[in-house]
């Protein structure tokens, strides 16, 4: 796979990360400040931390993107029986965001690192 293919997959899962982020921690200013705010504050700050890494060139925020992207949703799928659109478009981000990381992570596993 070309190198500049390999980067703009890169890429869209750093934005697909970021955005997710994004809305995460502007959903304090649309909801009670509960347990459940706080957590969505800090998990889009995670979010946020991870989006930057993946702008970067580091295998290890590849790793870090696919386990929490891959935990979020597990448990998004387990603690809810009917999601909302805006829970689908999370997941979805998520599921989309392990596909591309997990491809990145694959076409440069053999690769010298950085």
């Amino acid at each position: 796979m070309p190198d500049h293919l390999i980067n703009t997959l890169r890429l869209l899962a750093a934005i697909l990360v970021t955005f997710s982020g994004a809305g995460k921690v502007a959903s304090l200013w649309f909801r009670e400040l509960d347990q459940q705010a706080v957590a969505a504050l800090l998990l889009g700050t995670v979010y946020l931390i991870i989006g930057l890494g993946l702008f970067g060139q580091s295998r290890f925020t590849l790793f870090v993107a696919i386990s929490v992207c891959s935990l979020v949703s597990l448990y998004t799928l387990k603690s809810i029986a009917v999601l909302e659109p805006l829970q689908q478009a999370g997941l979805a981000a998520d599921l989309i965001t392990i596909v591309l990381s997990i491809t990145v992570l694959w076409h440069i596993r053999n690769r010298p690192s950085v």
